[in-house]
């Protein structure tokens, strides 16, 4: 059942003596410089984009959820996109100014901002820096210029590492998205990556797996791609390889350089999605919504449908899902007991895929939700 939450008494329900709990936030930006072949996102190519109405959406989004949730915590930003650094960084200092002014944004807060390396040189940086970003997601996806046209990407090789190093030089938190299995990939080829990205020295790094989506330039062709079993040997090639942590499946990091606002979201804590193509989890007085869209409107949530969602991320980390006695309900207690190679159950009263497990995890949530 839809609700659109417009209505006078209901802001006054929800605000009036009630603290809600801290939420994340996710703000989208739905501009790129080109449509990649494998993009699936929300995204269109946009030349000349109306900064201004963009940013009083996003401002207006704000404010919405501001009467709707009161003065809450945010602990996390996350700008996604589409390509989040094509953003004039005077907007982007604007976007940040009304989050500041609408909620508790937490002095230690996490604020991300996704970049494709065409789009940034060290003064812009800088502008975002100071504006309030003290994280940068690079979209590299490889070294490696021939796959690099093939993926459709506006960018080289030089400029990614171009990027990384004036990254480096100026923010703590710098992480790097690749991807992987490309239909001339070999394994090889991504020991190869892992071997520059473990001498560039980088803390923080995605691997993503390329999957064919409908509706794409790549859906439209018949590509031959690598088999299953090539796959799983890139898959654990990466992981005996790189020099980093492997806290999420396609996630690696040094300790303490894990992204907090995908950690807090894959625990299971809520997080608003603002903008065109946004989603996100609410949680007032103590139950969950689905928003969609624009912000406007929600689904409930049952309590096993959220511990469902709780085990489908969480199980992805490994850091696990915390069993509770939501997630005791929706879950087979004897077979995760019985599949000691697959599913670890951690002192923390916490379950999580083991390295065999990680391999079939699909296969493997589908049997432990009831």
């Amino acid at each position: 059942m839809l609700f659109a939450f417009f209505v006078a008494d209901f802001y006054t329900r929800c605000n009036i003596g009630v603290m809600n709990a801290p939420h994340n936030i996710y703000i989208h930006v739905p501009f790129c410089i080109s449509k990649c072949n494998y993009c699936a996102f929300f995204s269109r190519a946009c030349a000349a984009p109306d900064w201004e109405s963009y940013a009083k959406k996003i401002i207006t989004e704000i404010k919405h959820w501001h009467d709707i949730l009161g003065r809450i915590s945010v602990p996390t930003i996350f700008f996604g996109g589409g390509t989040p650094s094509l953003l004039p960084t005077k907007i982007f200092a604007k976007i940040i100014n009304s989050v500041r002014e609408n909620f508790n944004l937490l002095d230690d807060a996490e604020i991300t901002i996704e970049a494709n390396p065409k789009t940034l040189d060290t003064v812009r940086l800088r502008e975002f820096c100071d504006a309030g970003a003290n994280r940068i997601s690079i979209g590299v996806q490889s070294f490696d210029d021939e796959k690099l046209r093939f993926l459709g990407r506006a960018h080289n090789a030089d400029d990614a590492r171009r990027l990384i190093d004036i990254a480096m030089s100026q923010i703590k938190n710098v992480s790097a998205d690749f991807i992987y299995g490309l239909p001339s990939d070999s394994v090889d080829d991504v020991i190869k990556t892992c071997d520059e990205i473990n001498k560039i020295g980088i803390q923080h790094c995605s691997m993503y797996e390329l999957t064919i989506e409908p509706n794409t330039p790549f859906g439209k062709m018949n590509l031959k791609m690598p088999s299953n079993e090539t796959m799983a040997e890139m898959y654990m090639a990466i992981a005996k390889t790189l020099k980093l942590n492997r806290y999420e499946v396609s996630n690696y990091a040094v300790d303490g350089a894990e992204c907090r606002h995908n950690q807090n979201v894959w625990d299971g804590a809520p997080y608003i999605g603002i903008g065109d193509g946004a989603a996100g989890r609410i949680l007032m007085d103590n139950v969950w919504y689905e928003q969609m869209g624009d912000g406007k409107l929600f689904e409930s949530l049952s309590d096993s449908a959220r511990a469902t969602e709780r085990v489908i991320t969480g199980m992805r980390t490994r850091r696990g899902v915390m069993v509770d006695d939501a997630i005791k309900k929706i879950i087979d207690i004897e077979f995760a007991k019985s599949n000691p190679d697959v599913i670890e159950f951690r002192p923390d009263n916490r379950i999580r895929a083991t390295d065999a497990g990680i391999l079939i995890l699909d296969n493997l949530i589908e049997r432990l939700v009831k």
